[in-house]
């Protein structure tokens, strides 16, 4: 028993003892935007200004309700000023010890005092982690009082150009923690890791207060703690530069976006007798990154293609106060899109977001701010520091961006490569520099001229530009196509991951999304997806299957290609289903009737091969076939859908007796009654007027009417055929548009139609009216659930879908899928609406749906992002408009977002039924 409390009270000893030479950590603040801490504060101008109050830190201030919200410029109030106190104790037992204030940031300059004395210089930059040794400032022996003094508004003109006269929210405050760091008199102050593909280790190692002669030691490890190869030491022997550590180690896995194997080192220092003295923990990842000149960007010696989004570092209620769960979740919507990078813009984020990317797997270009002008050198210099010696050690980040658009201080290139010793590539996104091309919204002919012509690696890191539903993935497959056509391509970076929404305190919790300013997400404020997430998911899976339709005699296989960098086939999986659709205006359930599991086939990157489903005997018996594909990991990379049978008439309407047609005319109207249902001709136009059922009257008129061309009746033809009754009206030849109703007693009504174009169009069909604020949903077989534009048709999926009314504008309301628009390959589809509801079939694949058409959105000032619609409600149409984006009509997109051209006069038939039962 004394053995064992003896060995007890040692082991206690000892741990107490390691963990004394680690660093410590106070935090001042809370820890993230759900986890806060009260202090005191006072404002100068805007909201709750004049008086002493308390506020959360960390935050930025106008969403704790003070100061003024400004966008783009400072505009209003830009003298703002907020002062911030809080008192703090720290334990005697830390006297003696070395102790940093650390802000991580504070927008835009932040003065420190510590009990009535300044800290240090005046930090002048919202981004950046900043730190200050306050040692002697400190009271050990009771409070200890924090002031600090933060102004949106810099002393330094340069860091409000950079910072403050740029496209995003310009916030103000304390807005990541505040902490205290406790470290030993003598200590590791920081590290630099370059840990090489080919198991190659060094280590910069920069110490404080630690004597020549001291032991740096290295020790290798898993992230369980287990240890590789051997420890790896050097000796201090010069107090101005860092201690370097050498080590080689085989047998390593290497990270990468699709395999993010990280390591972790532990450093410890020593004196020259062996007695620790301080020791730290860092995570790192084995990997190369380099670019080379005319050919690609390599990683692990392997050509990678970015497939990467902007993103910006806001929350609707929080402002630029996020939490690790968010960032977390952040990095895994963008790796659901099937992307593997993304460029911070404009400044470094949190650093829970880029240890996100290390663990879950994303190439990050990591950027100092300067929107579209620069710091100057002076400031810049400090910057550039503060950025990459925070950030240094993250495998993710692949390459530096130095400003963007403009933004660039040529004077501070060199500089990054001081802090960093790995030497990763610096660039100036939007400009052609150092052996790169990232031009910034190219249009089609720019990528097609640059494929042909260019000599730089060419990865445009921001284009498609998403305002509203334009762009993304709209254009998207056209240009994606194109560029990995260019011999030097490295692939590129959408703008941008969510909309910029921000909740007003001062409006009762209005979003703002500054017209068109903001609105330029894949996602909404809150996360909403918008159709182009699918689309994107699909044109980027790694998993590449390009069947568009099952093709007659279709035996099992399909075509599939291996779009990875780094991972074989073989290490996916896929699954496959058939199912039986339910029936219009039933509420069954979609049925699996056959299913099954693949293994993934043995492809290399790049590689091509063809899965075979085993199908069974009866396959056909179903509707719809779906292959699901799934990573290493099991996740979800896309799931393909392909209808198994063509559209067919529907059922008889099951009348037990066939009742004798009726029609009553008047010089402008014919009326037939089939069945208790009566149908209202107009006789100038040929058009349907209403339709009345036993429970009421259906507004659906003005139709079929030929979208986009004006047709003059000559005849209107109505004669009994058999046991049918037809209606022909006859227009112009000029018009080229034939219709007849056919009328039966126990079946549906038929409409067969046709009609002829030629030359360029945007759109093709026909239409009717039906009153708008009468719809209540509407429920669909066809491709659903988003609707699609004419250059976004990937990302849909084939089954039954039910949807309700709603008026969103994509980008200025999130309730998504949005409800008006064209829907793709349409079997039928149910009207629902407060009179009856109502079902139309079709009679072939592809073919569109127009239901109502969409509001321009408020803050649109071109027409760009609204595109064409015929004139009418609701319609059946062969072909549909594209849309454009914020900077590029569609017509500059490529193939797909071209008018739909017929060269010579060819004609297009189709059929429908419609149910008013």
């Amino acid at each position: 028993m004394i053995k064992k409390l003896f060995l007890i009270v040692a082991i206690t000893f000892l741990t107490q003892s390691i963990h004394a030479q680690e660093t410590q950590y106070q935090y001042l603040s809370g820890k993230d935007k759900d986890h806060t801490v009260a202090w005191d504060f006072f404002i100068n101008t805007g909201m709750k200004s004049g008086h002493w109050d308390k506020i959360q830190v960390p935050s930025n201030w106008e969403q704790q309700g003070f100061g003024t919200y400004n966008y783009y410029k400072d505009t209003q109030n830009p003298e703002e000023t907020g002062q911030y106190k809080y008192k703090f104790k720290v334990a005697k037992s830390n006297a003696g010890k070395e102790i940093f204030i650390v802000f991580e940031a504070a927008m835009t300059e932040a003065e420190v005092k510590i009990n009535g004395k300044s800290a240090g210089p005046i930090h002048q930059g919202g981004f950046y982690t900043f730190q200050y040794n306050i040692t002697t400032l400190l009271n050990f022996e009771g409070e200890n009082l924090l002031e600090v003094k933060v102004s949106k508004q810099s002393a330094d003109k340069s860091v409000n150009n950079a910072e403050r006269k740029a496209d995003f929210w310009l916030f103000g405050g304390i807005f990541r923690p505040v902490y205290l760091k406790i470290l030993p008199k003598a200590h590791v102050d920081r590290i630099a890791i370059d840990a090489k593909a080919n198991g190659t280790f060094n280590l910069d190692a920069y110490t404080a207060n630690a004597p020549v002669g001291s032991v740096l030691k290295a020790q290798v490890q898993k992230l369980s703690g287990e240890k590789i190869g051997l420890d790896i030491s050097s000796r201090i022997t010069d107090l101005d530069k860092a201690t370097t550590i050498k080590g080689q180690f085989k047998d390593i896995n290497l990270w990468n976006p699709e395999s993010p194997n990280l390591y972790q080192v532990i450093v410890s220092l020593s004196d020259a007798n062996g007695k620790l003295i301080h020791r730290i923990k860092q995570k790192f990842g084995f990997r190369t990154a380099e670019l080379r000149p005319q050919d690609g960007f390599y990683v692990n010696n392997k050509k990678v293609i970015f497939k990467g989004v902007n993103r910006h570092s806001e929350w609707p209620e929080s402002g630029r106060t996020l939490s690790k769960a968010l960032n977390i979740e952040d990095v895994k919507l963008i790796k659901e899109m099937n992307m593997n990078a993304v460029r911070m813009s404009h400044y470094p984020p949190d650093p829970s977001f880029l240890d996100a990317c290390d663990s879950l797997g994303l190439f990050v270009i990591n950027e100092l701010t300067g929107w579209q002008a620069k710091y100057d050198t002076e400031v810049g210099t400090k910057l550039v520091k503060e950025l990459v010696v925070r950030d240094v050690n993250h495998p993710s980040i692949v390459m530096w961006a130095n400003g963007n658009e403009g933004g660039f201080n040529f004077d501070l290139d060199h500089l990054y490569a001081k802090y960093d010793n790995q030497s990763r590539l610096v660039i100036h996104p939007w400009e052609r520099f150092n052996g790169t091309d990232t031009k910034h919204y190219p249009d089609y002919n720019y990528v097609v001229n640059t494929t042909l012509y260019g000599t730089d690696v060419f990865f445009p890191t921001e284009f498609m530009h998403g305002l509203h539903d334009g762009g993304h993935g709209a254009g998207l497959d056209d240009f994606w196509s194109m560029m990995m056509k260019h011999p030097y391509a490295a692939g590129g970076f959408l703008w941008s991951f969510a909309d910029e929404g921000v909740t007003r305190l001062d409006r009762n919790g209005e979003m703002d999304i500054q017209g068109n300013a903001a609105p330029d997400g894949i996602l909404g404020p809150h996360r909403e997806k918008e159709g182009s997430f699918y689309t994107i998911k699909e044109i980027w899976s790694p998993v590449q299957i390009t069947l568009k339709d099952l093709p007659v005699n279709f035996d099992g296989k399909i075509a599939v290609e291996n779009q990875y960098a780094f991972t074989n086939l073989n290490q996916c999986s896929f699954e496959w289903r058939l199912a039986k659709l339910p029936a219009a205006g039933t509420n069954n359930m979609a049925k699996v009737s056959a299913s099954g599991q693949l293994k993934g086939i043995g492809l290399l990157p790049g590689e091509k091969s063809f899965l075979t489903i085993p199908l069974p005997a009866n396959w056909t018996s179903n509707d719809v076939l779906y292959l699901t594909a799934f990573d290493p990991y099991k996740k979800e990379l896309f799931t393909w859908s392909w209808p198994v049978k063509m559209p067919v008439a529907p059922v008889a309407t099951g009348t037990a007796a066939k009742s004798k047609i009726e029609f009553m005319e008047t010089n402008k109207a014919l009326t037939l009654k089939v069945d208790g249902i009566i149908y209202l001709f107009d006789k100038k136009t040929g058009y349907i007027q209403s339709v009345t059922n036993s429970k009421s009257e259906i507004s659906l008129s003005g139709g079929p009417a030929l979208a986009g061309v004006k047709c003059e009746l000559k005849d209107f033809k109505h004669y009994t055929s058999g046991e049918d009754y037809i209606l022909e009206p006859v227009y112009n030849s000029e018009a080229k548009f034939k219709v007849k109703w056919i009328f039966s007693s126990g079946k549906q009504v038929k409409l067969d139609y046709e009609y002829a174009t030629q030359g360029e169009v945007d759109f093709m069909g026909i239409t009717f009216n039906y009153p708008e604020a009468n719809i209540t949903g509407m429920a669909w077989e066809g491709n659903g659930p988003y609707r699609v534009w004419k250059n976004r048709l990937k990302g849909t999926s084939f089954g039954v879908w039910d949807t309700g009314f709603n008026n969103t504008i994509t980008g200025e309301s999130w309730k998504y899928p949005e409800f008006k628009g064209y829907y793709a390959n349409i079997y039928w589809v149910t009207i629902k609406n407060k009179q009856a509801p109502f079902t139309v079939y079709t009679s072939k694949k592809n073919t569109f749906f127009q239901m109502l058409k969409p509001q321009k959105a408020a803050g649109a000032t071109n027409n760009n992002t609204t595109p064409a619609f015929p004139d009418g409600d609701l319609g059946f149409l062969d072909a549909i408009s594209p849309i454009g984006t914020k900077f590029q009509s569609a017509d500059k997109l490529g193939p797909q977002s071209q008018k739909n051209m017929q060269l010579n006069y060819s004609w297009n038939k189709g059929s429908l039924w419609f149910d008013f039962k």
